[in-house]
This record gives structure tokens, C-alpha cells and sequence, in this order.
């Protein structure tokens, strides 16, 4: 470690259904900083509490989720000071604070990735490495998301937005007009907890009220025929995109088991699509990063039909980091290797 290092807070953990996926994406960014530039303050969110630890122990035991101990944990705060740019603990019964350069939230879903931990962040004068908090908000909104990008002529799946106290007539004939199949997705969420494809009308309120479960509101949406395609983008200025990934299903949907473990699903880098759509893939994906703000990282997704049309689907703000995830695999493939795409995170300016 030098002297002239900077000090870099890293998130993990967090009060979300994606809290494992946290604990895995962090281990990887931690092992991938290097030490000799860069000092990590570990800051882990207890999942049922929200009580934010620093985190001075192995990091092993982030992955297993055995990091909560009285030995490694000592509980911490966000200073409202925006002179400290950092967080306070009580020391010998005295306040003690630590500053940070900047901020890196590896938290996925909820209170993480939607705005909440950023805007607070923001609020503390903290600087955060990847999208702030309106860009967060935005993109984990799905309707909104969807909204903007398809103003500006970004084709987008049809949709309506379902309350609580729709009524069972209303919520069918909704249905009716997207046509079957069709999904219903929790406007707020990730890792496609609570989504599900439904084939008829009587999945359709099972699948309602598994959505309701993540959100207070719901989406149902048409069902684009093609297959889903995906942008890495790295930078804030100056962008760059790796190369465009393709989920190739054999049945179903891209659920949070077949994201995490493969098991009936492949995909393929570089996608299998012409260079010309590869092309009109990543300056879609680059359109709409701009258009929702978006900074630092993030990952874009998209459906490419036979007809060769793109849809938007989603944009990730905060993607998986693991070793095999599809972020880094997708800058890899352009001569990128993970403990690089770090250090450019960490490096990026403002």
C-alpha cells in the first residue's frame, strides 16, 4: 500500500431477495482491487436489520456468510457531515470517523440498486463509482424505464401497469389485449424474482399475486418473439461496450435459477448474429445508457426479433461481478480481463 492510495468503500450484503448474489459479486470486485493503489473499506448491510458493519475480517467468510461476527463487525453510520464524505463509529466511547474517495456499491434488487443506498450516498457528499441516484431509480423502474426509452423511437414491449384493486374483470380483459403468452413482472425488482410467463388465463392471478409478493406494483407484458441479447457498458465521458451476449433457452424463461446456474440455458460470446446487428445492438444499447443517465457501469438489455428488430428490456445498473457473470464475460471478449475492468472503475473521474 502507498502512501498516496485512495480509500474506496465497498458495499455488499443489503435488505434484498438478492443478498447472496451480493455476497459472490463483492468477494470477486474485492480480490480484483489492487492494493498497492487503493485502500477498500468493507461495508457490509446486515439482510433483515439494514445495520451497516465495517467489515475487517477474511474474505472468504463474505462468501460463505459467516462475515457477521463481534470480532470482525463493528457497527458503523453514514456521517451527515459532507465534510467527512464518509462514515462514523463509536471508538473508546469516542466518535471516530472515516472518509472515503468514493464509494462502490456492489448491492443487487432493492435498497441497493434502485436509488435509495445512492441517494444517500449523495446526501453524505460521498462520490459513487456507477450510476447515481436517479439513474437507479429510473432503471430499476421498469414502466418508467420503458416510458423514456420509447419516446425517443426505442421500440419497447407492450404493456399495462396493474394496482392492488384491479378488478379480477379488469385484470382479464388487460390480459386479453397484450395477448397470450404474456409475463408478469414486479415493476421493482431484479434477478427476475417474482417474474413469470404465463400461457393461459388460469396462471394468470398465481402469477399476479407471486409478483405482488416483490412490489406494490405489476406489470403485465407482451411476450417479444426473439431471444435476448446484452451490452456491457463501462464509463461515464467516454464509453466503452464489450461485446454483445446472447441467452439461448431450450425452454421457459431466463428465471433467477437459469441466471445463476445454466442448467437448461447457454450463452454465447460473442453473440451469434451478424456483424451489422451486433453493431446496431451496442448503438441501441449506448442510446439508451445515455438516455437514463446512466454512469460508471452498467449492462444493458435487449431482444432481437427474427425480423431482426430490437427491443428494449431492462438496464442493470448494478450487474453481476462474479468470475462467470455476464458483464465481465462480455468486456473479456474484447481483450478486457476482470482485475482490468476494476481498475477502470476505480480510476473513472466523475
Amino acid at each position: 500500500m502507498t502512501t498516496n492510495s485512495k480509500t474506496i468503500a465497498v458495499f455488499f450484503g443489503g435488505c434484498s431477495t438478492e443478498y447472496e448474489v451480493s455476497l459472490q459479486s463483492a468477494c470477486a470486485v474485492i480480490q480484483n482491487i489492487d492494493t498497492t493503489r487503493y485502500t477498500p473499506i468493507l461495508i457490509g448491510i446486515d439482510r433483515k436489520t439494514g445495520q451497516w458493519f465495517w467489515y475487517r475480517g477474511d474474505i472468504a467468510s463474505i462468501e460463505n456468510d459467516s462475515w457477521q461476527s463481534e470480532k470482525d463487525c463493528i457497527p458503523v453510520f453514514p456521517s451527515t457531515d459532507r465534510t467527512v464524505h464518509g462514515i462514523c463509529c463509536l471508538e473508546n466511547n469516542r466518535l471516530r470517523t472515516i472518509s472515503f474517495d468514493a464509494a462502490l456499491p456492489i448491492l443487487h434488487g432493492k435498497n441497493g440498486e434502485d436509488g435509495t443506498l445512492q441517494g444517500l450516498l449523495e446526501l453524505a457528499g460521498i462520490r459513487i463509482i456507477g450510476c447515481g441516484a436517479l439513474s437507479s431509480a429510473l432503471c430499476m423502474d421498469k414502466e418508467l424505464a420503458h416510458r423514456i426509452v420509447s419516446k425517443n423511437g426505442i421500440k419497447s414491449a407492450r404493456s399495462i401497469v396493474l394496482k392492488k384493486d384491479d378488478s379480477l374483470q379488469e385484470i382479464a380483459s388487460y390480459a386479453l389485449e397484450l395477448g397470450y403468452p404474456l409475463f408478469v413482472k414486479p415493476v421493482r425488482s431484479g434477478s427476475s424474482f417474482g417474474i413469470s410467463k404465463v400461457l393461459t388465463e388460469k396462471d394468470l392471478l398465481p402469477a399476479i399475486e407471486a409478483a405482488f409478493e416483490h412490489d406494490t406494483t405489476v406489470l403485465l407484458e407482451e411476450l417479444i418473439d426473439g431471444f435476448e441479447v446484452g451490452c456491457a457498458v463501462l464509463g461515464t465521458k467516454e464509453l466503452i461496450i464489450g461485446e454483445v451476449d446472447e441467452i439461448e433457452l431450450s425452454d421457459g424463461f431466463f428465471d433467477f435459477t437459469e441466471k445463476y446456474t445454466l442448467k437448461t440455458s447457454s450463452i454465447h460470446v460473442p453473440a451469434r448474429i451478424t456483424p451489422e446487428q451486433s453493431d446496431k445492438i451496442k448503438q441501441t444499447a449506448l442510446t439508451i445508457y445515455r438516455l437514463l443517465g446512466c454512469s460508471g457501469f452498467a449492462r444493458v438489455d435487449l431482444f432481437l426479433t427474427p425480423k431482426g428488430e430490437i427491443y428494449f428490456n431492462e438496464v442493470n445498473t448494478i450487474p453481476g461481478f462474479t468470475g462467470h457473470s455476464r458483464y465481465p464475460n462480455m468486456l473479456g471478449a474484447i481483450g478486457m480481463p476482470f482485475d482490468e475492468v476494476i481498475r477502470r472503475l476505480l480510476e473513472m473521474e466523475e
